[in-house]
């Protein structure tokens, strides 16, 4: 069996859903084109594309509706609860072919869904009278050759403060800071004076004793020269033990784990599939989640033992492309994932047991958080909405708007309904879950936001992104920054 570690958008689930028409109510069928192709249509080559690009990500992995697992040739041939989808040399009888060109119903992909083309049509008719034959390999990925960024490309991708508020972690291009100048921010929110001089002392500018860099000495380029960095490829996650000891830091293919207060490398863990984007240690510190993968394959999530950095938990299919975000649950019984497969899925830990999925999200999902007390999930979307869950119910409290681009990071505050939102417009945003009311909005970056970072006691906001500068602000109510960490010039 070949695992294509793919998704089609053919949602076959409702086969007896409704019954057959030949014209679907107010859904005109797709325009019939015929192909004049002397060569076979390959499935790798030909059709696998069609199906990732117009994929509703309803078949494979957790998901199988209308028990219809499309995530191998192999399975997709054996078809779902109401039989073949397929009829080999017979696309006309083929529910695959019917649905898809709008001629049955329930015509697919559905209209929130880009339809496919005449020409797209065409070549999956054509596949199936030709026999619908199985790939002929293996498909082999592109080797890739990772190289340093360049010097002007410095995003920042990740933050995370340290448990007792003393360090900033900055995830800067390949490198990784520690930036330890929050004590004059906190002394000033504690004393309040005096202000003169502590407005001279947070302007200053940084110096080697206040920000240091993790660096792996045996990182060497493409050129075989040493390479002052943490990793070789841009840095895409970061989390910090909550013991404060331990900081892991996610790039392409590889999880770092660094002593904290020593900066130096303690493991390294390889074998992933492609970047590391997400990053989660469970509420003990014994566990830490790794999510990511390739896009439009399977996403990844796997589990590691913090001693030893050994996978103790790897979720098959967990999601059917990129992983993007991870959270615990407060009592480290569950973990939330979120994917560009637009859903949010829970799981049972340490067993890996499918809990509960959400659906919602018209666009990828970029990251998740778990409200304390594990009755509510919050999820931050492409689609520039920010959705709460009700876990226990299993279905969607609310939907939060006012964001106008992505919402890429989201979280809730220490134990209060409070949740935290950074985006591409520019914006932070402090959120009243409840009612979906706007506390604060934070303003005045000059590029898309990646990063976002909230001590529990919300005190402390922290945001970032592609620029690669960093603005911190102070106060439940300052929404001015108390300290600006400039870009590398």
């Amino acid at each position: 069996m070949i695992n294509i570690g793919m998704t089609v958008a053919f949602s076959l689930m409702g086969f007896a859903a409704d019954p057959p028409a030949a014209n679907p109510a107010g859904v005109p069928p797709i325009k019939i084109v015929k192909i004049d192709r002397k060569e076979p249509v390959l499935y790798d080559k030909d059709i696998e594309p069609i199906f990732v690009n117009k994929c509703a990500f309803c078949h494979s992995g957790n998901i199988k509706e209308g028990k219809l697992d499309m995530a191998t040739h192999e399975s997709l041939m054996k078809g779902g609860k109401k039989g073949p989808s397929i009829i080999p040399g017979k696309s006309d009888e083929s529910l695959l072919y019917k649905l898809s060109a709008k001629v049955m119903r329930p015509a697919m992909p559905p209209k929130s869904e880009e339809p496919l083309t005449p020409e797209e049509l065409a070549l999956i008719k054509l596949w199936i009278d030709q026999g619908a034959k199985a790939p002929t390999a293996a498909r082999v990925r592109p080797k890739i050759v990772l190289t340093p960024p360049p010097a002007s490309v410095h995003p920042v991708r990740a933050l995370a403060f340290s448990p007792d508020k003393s360090v900033l972690a900055i995830a800067r291009g390949n490198t990784v800071l520690l930036n330890s100048q929050i004590h004059p921010i906190l002394a000033n929110l504690a004393h309040r004076h005096p202000l003169a001089r502590l407005q001279v002392l947070l302007n200053e500018p940084l110096s080697v004793a206040t920000q240091r860099a993790l660096v792996d000495s045996s990182l060497k380029g493409p050129d075989g020269k040493p390479l002052a960095a943490a990793h070789l490829g841009l840095v895409e996650a970061i989390a910090i033990s909550p013991d404060g000891k331990l900081i892991a830091t996610g790039s392409f293919q590889e999880v770092v784990l660094w002593d904290l207060k020593q900066g130096t490398l303690v493991r390294r863990v390889g074998g992933f599939a492609d970047r590391v984007v997400a990053l989660a240690f469970s509420p003990d510190g014994k566990l830490l989640a790794t999510g990511g993968g390739a896009p439009t394959e399977d996403g990844e999530v796997k589990i590691l033992d913090v001693s030893s950095g050994k996978v103790v938990l790897d979720i098959k299919s967990p999601h059917s492309d990129t992983v993007f975000g991870l959270a615990f649950s407060a009592d480290g019984k569950m973990l939330a994932s979120c994917g560009a497969d637009k859903f949010v899925k829970t799981w049972e830990i340490p067993s890996g047991k499918a809990l509960k999925s959400f659906e919602g999200h018209t666009h990828h999902v970029l990251d998740v958080s778990w409200k304390s007390d594990g009755k509510f999930l919050a999820s931050a979307g492409a689609d520039n909405v920010i959705k709460v869950w009700n876990f226990e119910a299993g279905e969607q409290a609310r939907t939060l708007t006012g964001h106008t681009k992505q919402v890429s990071r989201v979280v809730f505050v220490g134990a209060t309904p409070t949740i935290a939102t950074c985006s591409g417009d520019q914006s932070v945003r402090v959120w009243n879950s409840e009612n979906g009311g706007v506390q604060r909005t934070l303003t005045g970056f000059p590029d898309y936001l990646h990063a976002l970072a909230v001590t529990p006691d919300g005190l402390l906001i922290a945001a970032a992104g592609e620029d690669g500068s960093v603005r911190i602000f102070a106060g439940a109510n300052n929404n001015q920054p108390a300290r600006v960490i400039p870009a590398p010039n």
